[in-house]
């Protein structure tokens, strides 16, 4: 990253902290109301209705070089990537396939053989389940 790149970056970023900290420092419509019957609006650093303009301003200001320092940082993004890779994979090792060894590859377990006996079920062996016929319905349970 180059140092112009930098400067902007962080001065990107310093725009960024101070919006924050205007938002914040704003009031909200509602306190309009509450200043009109006298809840101490007259002792503010900025007059009664000063600091409203001010803070606006500021804030309108301060987003508008938030702006410029975006597109600045984008356009020198896009100036730095003709000498870099385009992706990620284009910097990745290239390694060599592992290769497997033979008694890994034969080394398939056994299955146990089924006896005559376990391998003649019949239906008799099975359970019956109480399951009503398909397409119908329980007529009992009506």
């Amino acid at each position: 990253m180059s140092t112009m790149q930098t400067a902007v970056l962080i001065g990107h970023t310093i725009i960024a902290i101070l919006i924050i900290i205007l938002v914040l420092l704003q009031r909200g419509k509602g306190a309009d109301a509450g200043a009109a019957f006298g809840s101490g609006a007259s002792g503010t650093v900025f007059g009664a209705s000063g600091s409203s303009n001010f803070f606006s301003r500021a804030t309108a200001i301060m987003a508008t070089l938030f702006f410029a320092s975006s597109l600045t940082l984008a356009y020198m993004s896009s100036q730095r990537g003709a000498d870099g890779p385009d992706s990620l994979l284009e910097n990745a090792p290239i390694t060599e396939p592992v290769e497997q060894e033979q008694s890994a590859i034969d080394a398939v377990p056994e299955i146990p053989e089924l006896s005559d006996a376990e391998s003649t079920a019949t239906d008799s062996d099975v359970p019956a389940l109480d399951v009503p016929p398909e397409g119908g319905t329980d007529e009992s349970s009506e």
